[in-house]
């Protein structure tokens, strides 16, 4: 007898639900619907179905979840992309449907590392007058607007699309960067503070170790506290999950 097919929503965006996608493309107990936020141009498309906007908060997604019998959920939007990840939470369990949270595992403070450490972007701001006076901020467009108020610094910022704010310095770059090419710009820039969130991961790291090479202090904002539930920070362990759900999932032979 054959399994019957189950739909899994993959809330991606990340370099880790691309690679899930990709390696879940070829099982067919599964049909994997990526659903992206659309703030940025894609890099590169998950394979099979995709979709892109928000959902109108939890009730929204639950209502989605009935609608398009989804049978699993895979969290897998950026570390701080908080406000979705709470609303899969509570979706997930108005609809009793199992959700994953593939999270990486975020950086640790390594010997030289200058860091300061603040909950959020708006105390990141208030921390950077008197820590230098070219500051690289390397956080996305969405939080720059604590920054545009401070007078008398320079700011260098860094993402994907341009933002709709004046008063920066803006690169227009997509990672992975490697440690040569970050060295070069915060010392070409004359950069003398970095502004960092604490992402994980390997892509954008290089900066983090370049500021600690450089001796420079990095205002390295912490992540929001994940949801309760389960959690994988690999692929190995994320496709593991799947992989037990799928099984029990199985009629009886």
């Amino acid at each position: 007898m054959t399994a019957p097919e189950i739909r899994l929503l993959l809330l991606g965006g990340t370099t880790e639900s691309l690679a899930l996608a990709e390696a879940l493309a070829g099982d067919r107990r599964l049909t994997v619907i990526t659903s992206l936020a659309g703030r940025t141009v894609a890099h590169r498309l998950p394979p099979g179905e995709v979709r892109v906007g928000g959902f109108g908060g939890a009730p929204g997604l639950a209502a989605y979840l009935r609608e398009r019998g989804i049978g699993l959920v895979v969290d897998a939007t950026h570390p701080f992309a908080a406000t979705i990840s709470r609303n899969a939470a509570q979706a997930c369990r108005e609809t009793g449907v199992p959700r994953l949270q593939m999270l990486r595992p975020a950086w640790s403070r390594e010997a030289g590392d200058r860091w300061l450490e603040v909950p959020d972007v708006t105390a990141a701001a208030a921390a950077l007058p008197g820590l230098g006076t070219t500051a690289f901020l390397a956080i996305g467009r969405q939080e720059l607007a604590p920054f545009a108020a401070l007078k008398g610094l320079r700011l260098i910022a860094r993402m994907v699309d341009p933002p709709d704010l004046a008063g920066f310095e803006i690169i227009l770059a997509r990672g992975p960067f490697s440690l040569a090419d970050e060295r070069t710009l915060l010392e070409n820039a004359r950069v003398d503070v970095v502004v960092s969130k604490n992402s994980g991961g390997d892509a954008t790291y290089a900066k983090i170790a370049a500021a600690r090479r450089l001796g420079l202090p990095v205002v390295m904002i912490v992540r929001p506290p994940p949801e309760a539930g389960d959690r994988a920070d690999s692929l190995d362990a994320a496709l593991s999950w799947i992989s037990t759900r799928l099984t029990s999932s199985e009629p009886p032979h």
